[in-house]
């Protein structure tokens, strides 16, 4: 298979989709890799890293999209490379279509099979594609979250640990998935006072068992919900349904409750936001203000730590990868029903329930789209 590899446009976007080893991987099973120019850079890959492992190099993306089978990338592609894209062509990327309706247009007018890193899954009900980025998210979440929290940026000028004779930062994570064990355990060893909230009994025994009195757990009720945000310095909004548009959890109407500088971090942001004041921003400009709170919506947190990110997400993707080249989409899908679980756009249709339901369109399931 022709494997192919554009540079990334979204701004401020410094990850890559293949990195040097896979494209290595990818050569050594026999198939043929292309990757644009500078591509890597922002991850700390030169192109004499590509040509060493075997990858031939492309002026532009045109080039790339023109001569791949399969298009491998890191975030949803943008306009001009949702134009290129072909029928019959493989796109493997992150695509969070529910929240948007014009790249689902065009994904579905190009023809293309897309196949979203994010609702893969696994045996244990996992979503193995999306759990590094969620990690480095979480882990990056407070970090961000405690600069938004200095007085220069807009915020309380709060400390997350304190000092002695002061008292930490209070900080609720809403949600206690991936992102958000990995956000409460970080934000508690910067010594802030952490409560964590969900609404599985045995999740919330789970994270009790592990991490013990390192942070506390909350039953997250609309009341319990509502009593933490007005008490929060930090909110890190972490919930996650496979596929579908995040619910709404806290309203604008509750930001009237909150501290005045308080700092919302959004980090389902990508799938709409959990905050109804969300909307997403860029590593150039991350933060606004609503009613005096201070809002953190980058919809591409990992990309600010590109190379421990591209890494992450390299080890995860490979595996998938070898085998959509080694069989072709089709083969390796019906052999594996967690990458078939990936099918979000197939020949002009949606392949996948929630996006379908989050979008208001028919969506015919992964099985049928295999027996087409």
């Amino acid at each position: 298979m022709k494997i192919g590899c554009p540079t990334e446009i979204k701004p401020q976007e410094f990850r890559v989709g293949l990195t040097p080893n896979a494209a290595q991987e990818a050569v050594a099973h026999g198939h043929s890799v292309i990757v644009q120019k500078g591509a890597g850079l922002g991850a700390g890959f030169t192109d004499e890293d590509y040509t060493a492992a075997g990858a031939a190099l492309a002026d532009t993306a045109a080039e790339v999209f023109a001569t791949a089978e399969m298009i491998v990338k890191v975030k949803e592609p943008q306009a001009p490379e949702r134009a290129m894209l072909r029928e019959g062509q493989v796109l493997f990327t992150y695509l969070h279509l529910a929240p948007d309706p014009e790249q689902t247009r065009d994904l579905i007018a190009s023809g293309a099979t897309c196949i979203a890193y994010e609702t893969v899954t696994d045996d244990r009900g996992g979503l193995p594609l999306l759990a590094p980025m969620s990690e480095v998210a979480g882990r990056l979440a407070p970090q961000v979250g405690a600069w938004s929290l200095q007085k220069a940026n807009g915020g309380r000028g709060v400390l997350m640990g304190g000092v002695p004779g002061v008292g930490p930062a209070r900080v609720a994570v809403i949600g206690g998935g991936v992102v958000g064990t990995h956000a409460a355990r970080v934000a508690a060893g910067m010594g802030a006072e952490v409560t964590v909230l969900d609404r599985s009994l045995s999740r919330m025994r789970y994270l009790d068992d592990v991490f013990g009195a390192v942070f506390r757990t909350r039953y997250a009720s609309a009341g319990n919900t509502a009593e933490l945000v007005a008490e929060a310095d930090m909110v890190i909004g972490a919930v996650l349904i496979p596929g579908a548009a995040a619910p709404k959890l806290v309203s604008r109407a509750q930001l009237s409750t909150m501290k005045p500088g308080a700092v919302i971090v959004d980090v389902a942001i990508d799938q709409g936001g959990c905050f109804e004041t969300s909307k997403a921003t860029t590593h150039q400009d991350p933060i606004y203000e609503v009613d005096g709170i201070v809002h953190y919506c980058v919809a591409n947190m990992p990309g600010a730590v590109a190379r421990t990110s591209t890494l992450a997400l390299g080890n995860a993707t490979l595996p998938f990868l070898l085998a959509l080249a080694d069989k072709g989409w089709r083969k390796a899908c019906a052999d594996d029903p967690h990458l078939a679980a990936g099918l979000n756009v197939h020949a002009g249709r949606i392949t996948n329930a929630p996006v379908g339901e989050a979008l208001g369109l028919a969506a015919i399931t992964p099985a049928a789209a295999l027996a087409a």
